[in-house]
């Protein structure tokens, strides 16, 4: 699987840049312990297995620390591995290797965690079109990586962030006034973008239909809720299923016939992948 990483490279650089100088500072003292002149291989392996994430900010981790560093990749970010593989091979000035390690498989296994857990996710949908949709329950400053694994892991993004969509909650509705008045108002300031209006009952989610929502959210729905409610919706709009979301319960959700299913799960609810970078 060849996915293309669409995040600007500039913010990649100035990502790594700030997560090795909180790592190095002014210098790193043990890497010092090896000889100037010597040369290294080393390897890079998952201990279990995962969906491949992260091969951009590896690249840039040992080119920031040193360019004569060279890596050959086994496998492309997307592809889904069995446990012991071997993901890459480095060769280059041992310090450089030694020093830009920790930084390097930080990214790495928290990239992979987030693309593994969609995979599992997407496939356990598999067979319905429905999309399973990650939220803004990111990492601070990690957003735009991990929405890039989560479509590694072959499953969908919201929008990225309050500037590229509209999303009225509970909150927004009670200072608004209505659900009425908060889609007149967003029609008002911003036209020809995309709103969705979170419902917690029929009620909510009729009015959301009034007034002519793109997307409902449907809060916390149960099974026998969501039947009904794509019943209800006869196509109007599209519903996407929020809450009480987990492997258990996504395919059921799925079945109802929603369209979109959110889970922020897929970037706050991971596991570093176990990975181990060896010297040879």
């Amino acid at each position: 699987m060849t996915l293309r990483n669409t995040i600007p490279s500039d913010d990649i650089t100035s990502q790594v840049k700030l997560a090795l100088a909180e790592d190095i500072g002014q210098q790193d003292l043990t890497a010092d312990l090896i000889p100037a002149d010597s040369i290294a291989t080393a390897t890079i392996l998952n201990r279990e297995p995962a969906t491949l994430c992260g091969q951009d900010w590896v690249m840039e981790v040992f080119k920031q620390v040193d360019p004569t560093i060279s890596i050959t990749w086994h496998f492309n970010d997307g592809d889904q591995l069995e446990a012991d593989n071997l993901i890459c091979t480095l060769n280059g000035p041992a310090r450089s290797l030694l020093t830009g390690e920790r930084t390097a498989m930080n990214y790495l296994q928290t990239l992979s965690a987030t693309a593994t857990l969609s995979s599992v996710y997407a496939a356990q949908v598999a067979g319905i079109e429905v999309k399973v949709l990650d939220t803004r329950k990111t990492i601070p400053g990690f957003r735009l990586a991990q929405k890039y694994a989560v479509r590694c892991g072959d499953c969908h993004n919201h929008r990225i962030g309050l500037y590229d969509g509209i999303l009225i909650k509970e909150n927004h509705i009670n200072a608004a006034g209505s659900i009425a008045a908060a889609i007149t108002q967003a029609r008002a300031l911003h036209p020809g973008v995309t709103i969705e209006v979170e419902a917690e009952n029929f009620g909510e989610m009729d009015q959301a239909l009034a007034g002519q929502a793109d997307i409902i959210l449907l809060d916390n729905f149960d099974i026998a809720m969501l039947n009904q409610a794509v019943e209800r919706n006869q196509g109007q709009a599209l519903l996407e299923a929020s809450g009480n979301v987990n492997l258990t319960t996504v395919r059921a959700i799925a079945e109802t016939g929603v369209d979109r299913i959110s889970i922020g799960a897929l970037t706050k609810d991971i596991k570093a992948i176990d990975l181990s970078m060896r010297f040879k």
